[in-house]
Protein backbone atom coordinates (compact mmCIF):
# COMPACT_ATOMS: atom_id res chain seq x y z
CA UNK A 1 0.00 0.00 0.00
CA UNK A 2 1.25 3.50 -0.80
CA UNK A 3 2.05 4.98 2.65
CA UNK A 4 0.83 8.36 1.40
CA UNK A 5 -2.65 6.96 0.83
CA UNK A 6 -3.13 6.25 4.52
CA UNK A 7 -5.14 8.79 6.49
CA UNK A 8 -2.88 10.43 9.04
CA UNK A 9 -4.25 10.43 12.59
CA UNK A 10 -6.43 13.39 13.56
CA UNK A 11 -3.87 14.52 16.17
CA UNK A 12 -1.26 14.68 13.41
CA UNK A 13 -3.56 16.86 11.29
CA UNK A 14 -4.17 19.10 14.31
CA UNK A 15 -0.41 19.35 14.92
CA UNK A 16 0.14 20.29 11.27
CA UNK A 17 -2.59 22.96 11.51
CA UNK A 18 -0.95 24.40 14.64
CA UNK A 19 2.44 24.56 12.90
CA UNK A 20 0.83 26.26 9.90
CA UNK A 21 -0.71 28.89 12.20
CA UNK A 22 2.69 29.39 13.86
CA UNK A 23 4.41 29.92 10.50
CA UNK A 24 1.58 31.96 8.93
CA UNK A 25 0.75 29.36 6.28
CA UNK A 26 -2.79 29.99 4.94
CA UNK A 27 -5.53 27.53 5.93
CA UNK A 28 -6.32 26.88 2.27
CA UNK A 29 -2.70 25.94 1.44
CA UNK A 30 -3.39 22.24 0.73
CA UNK A 31 -6.51 22.84 -1.36
CA UNK A 32 -4.90 25.64 -3.35
CA UNK A 33 -1.73 23.61 -3.98
CA UNK A 34 -3.57 20.32 -4.61
CA UNK A 35 -1.47 18.56 -1.98
CA UNK A 36 -2.45 15.77 0.39
CA UNK A 37 -1.39 15.51 4.00
CA UNK A 38 1.66 13.22 4.07
CA UNK A 39 1.99 10.90 7.08
CA UNK A 40 5.31 10.61 8.85
CA UNK A 41 6.97 7.24 8.44
CA UNK A 42 6.59 5.19 11.59
CA UNK A 43 9.55 2.91 10.93
CA UNK A 44 12.73 3.93 9.22
CA UNK A 45 15.80 2.05 8.04
CA UNK A 46 19.33 3.38 7.73
CA UNK A 47 20.24 4.53 4.25
CA UNK A 48 23.84 5.52 4.92
CA UNK A 49 25.39 8.97 4.80
CA UNK A 50 24.42 11.72 2.41
CA UNK A 51 26.94 13.85 0.48
CA UNK A 52 27.49 15.93 3.63
CA UNK A 53 28.25 12.90 5.81
CA UNK A 54 24.92 13.13 7.67
CA UNK A 55 23.17 9.82 8.40
CA UNK A 56 19.99 9.41 6.36
CA UNK A 57 16.97 7.16 6.72
CA UNK A 58 14.06 6.00 4.60
CA UNK A 59 11.17 3.60 4.91
CA UNK A 60 12.65 0.07 4.70
CA UNK A 61 10.92 -0.81 1.41
CA UNK A 62 12.14 2.47 -0.14
CA UNK A 63 15.72 1.69 0.93
CA UNK A 64 15.49 -1.64 -0.92
CA UNK A 65 14.22 0.07 -4.08
CA UNK A 66 16.86 2.80 -3.80
CA UNK A 67 19.66 0.27 -3.38
CA UNK A 68 18.49 -1.69 -6.43
CA UNK A 69 18.22 1.49 -8.48
CA UNK A 70 21.63 2.79 -7.38
CA UNK A 71 23.23 -0.60 -8.12
CA UNK A 72 21.79 -0.65 -11.64
CA UNK A 73 22.89 2.94 -12.20
CA UNK A 74 26.44 2.03 -11.10
CA UNK A 75 26.44 -0.89 -13.53
CA UNK A 76 25.47 1.63 -16.22
CA UNK A 77 28.36 3.93 -15.13
CA UNK A 78 25.99 6.44 -13.52
CA UNK A 79 26.70 7.85 -10.06
CA UNK A 80 23.65 8.72 -7.94
CA UNK A 81 24.29 10.43 -4.61
CA UNK A 82 21.86 11.22 -1.79
CA UNK A 83 21.47 14.85 -0.73
CA UNK A 84 18.62 14.18 1.70
CA UNK A 85 15.96 11.61 2.48
CA UNK A 86 13.53 11.44 5.44
CA UNK A 87 12.64 14.78 6.97
CA UNK A 88 10.13 14.79 9.79
CA UNK A 89 7.45 17.35 10.48
CA UNK A 90 9.58 19.23 13.01
CA UNK A 91 12.57 19.36 10.67
CA UNK A 92 10.37 20.84 7.92
CA UNK A 93 8.93 23.39 10.37
CA UNK A 94 12.42 24.40 11.51
CA UNK A 95 13.64 24.65 7.91
CA UNK A 96 10.87 27.09 7.02
CA UNK A 97 11.23 29.00 10.30
CA UNK A 98 14.96 29.52 9.63
CA UNK A 99 14.21 30.87 6.17
CA UNK A 100 11.56 33.22 7.56
CA UNK A 101 13.98 34.41 10.26
CA UNK A 102 16.53 35.11 7.51
CA UNK A 103 14.02 37.46 5.88
CA UNK A 104 12.68 35.27 3.09
CA UNK A 105 9.03 35.73 2.15
CA UNK A 106 6.72 32.82 2.97
CA UNK A 107 5.32 32.74 -0.58
CA UNK A 108 8.86 32.33 -1.95
CA UNK A 109 9.75 29.62 0.57
CA UNK A 110 6.63 27.62 -0.31
CA UNK A 111 7.71 27.57 -3.95
CA UNK A 112 10.77 25.51 -3.01
CA UNK A 113 9.67 23.73 0.18
CA UNK A 114 6.37 21.99 0.80
CA UNK A 115 4.70 23.15 3.99
CA UNK A 116 5.12 20.94 7.07
CA UNK A 117 2.76 18.00 6.78
CA UNK A 118 2.78 18.08 2.98
CA UNK A 119 6.37 17.09 2.18
CA UNK A 120 6.94 13.70 0.57
CA UNK A 121 10.09 13.53 2.68
CA UNK A 122 7.83 12.91 5.72
CA UNK A 123 6.80 9.54 4.29
CA UNK A 124 10.36 8.20 4.22
CA UNK A 125 9.89 7.52 0.52
CA UNK A 126 11.49 10.60 -1.07
CA UNK A 127 15.08 11.33 -2.02
CA UNK A 128 16.88 14.41 -3.19
CA UNK A 129 19.66 13.25 -5.50
CA UNK A 130 22.74 14.62 -7.21
CA UNK A 131 25.71 13.20 -9.07
CA UNK A 132 29.48 13.42 -8.69
CA UNK A 133 30.97 16.80 -9.51
CA UNK A 134 27.65 18.60 -9.56
CA UNK A 135 26.23 21.21 -7.17
CA UNK A 136 23.21 19.70 -5.39
CA UNK A 137 19.68 21.09 -5.59
CA UNK A 138 20.23 23.02 -8.80
CA UNK A 139 17.84 22.77 -11.75
CA UNK A 140 20.80 22.22 -14.06
CA UNK A 141 20.87 18.68 -12.64
CA UNK A 142 18.51 17.94 -15.53
CA UNK A 143 21.44 18.33 -17.95
CA UNK A 144 23.38 15.48 -16.35
CA UNK A 145 23.68 11.88 -17.47
CA UNK A 146 22.35 10.92 -14.03
CA UNK A 147 19.08 12.78 -14.66
CA UNK A 148 18.75 11.29 -18.14
CA UNK A 149 19.29 7.84 -16.63
CA UNK A 150 16.70 8.49 -13.89
CA UNK A 151 14.18 9.74 -16.43
CA UNK A 152 14.59 6.55 -18.43
CA UNK A 153 14.94 3.97 -15.63
CA UNK A 154 13.66 5.22 -12.22
CA UNK A 155 10.11 4.04 -12.85
CA UNK A 156 11.34 0.43 -13.11
CA UNK A 157 12.44 0.77 -9.47
CA UNK A 158 9.23 2.43 -8.29
CA UNK A 159 10.53 6.02 -8.34
CA UNK A 160 9.06 9.04 -10.10
CA UNK A 161 9.95 12.70 -10.47
CA UNK A 162 7.61 14.51 -8.07
CA UNK A 163 7.85 18.11 -9.22
CA UNK A 164 8.26 18.38 -13.00
CA UNK A 165 8.03 21.73 -14.76
CA UNK A 166 4.54 23.18 -14.55
CA UNK A 167 3.38 20.84 -11.77
CA UNK A 168 -0.03 21.72 -10.27
CA UNK A 169 1.38 22.16 -6.75
CA UNK A 170 3.07 25.52 -7.26
CA UNK A 171 6.39 23.97 -6.28
CA UNK A 172 9.38 24.93 -8.37
CA UNK A 173 10.78 22.39 -10.82
CA UNK A 174 12.95 19.96 -8.82
CA UNK A 175 14.74 17.52 -11.12
CA UNK A 176 16.57 16.13 -8.06
CA UNK A 177 13.45 15.11 -6.05
CA UNK A 178 12.34 11.49 -6.62
CA UNK A 179 9.75 9.54 -4.64
CA UNK A 180 9.29 5.79 -4.31
CA UNK A 181 5.64 4.96 -4.86
CA UNK A 182 5.67 1.27 -4.10
CA UNK A 183 5.62 -0.48 -0.75
CA UNK A 184 6.88 -3.88 -1.85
Amino acid sequence: MDPRAANPPTDYAARVAAIHRELGIPQNYAARRQLRLQPEAAQLADLGADIFGRPQQMAAHAVEHWQAMRTQAQQDDIVLLVVSAFRGLDYQRDLIARKLAAGQKLEDILKVNAAPGYSEHHTGCALDLTTAGYTPLETGFDTTEAFAWLTQHANRFGFRLSYPRGNPHGIAYEPWHWACLTDS
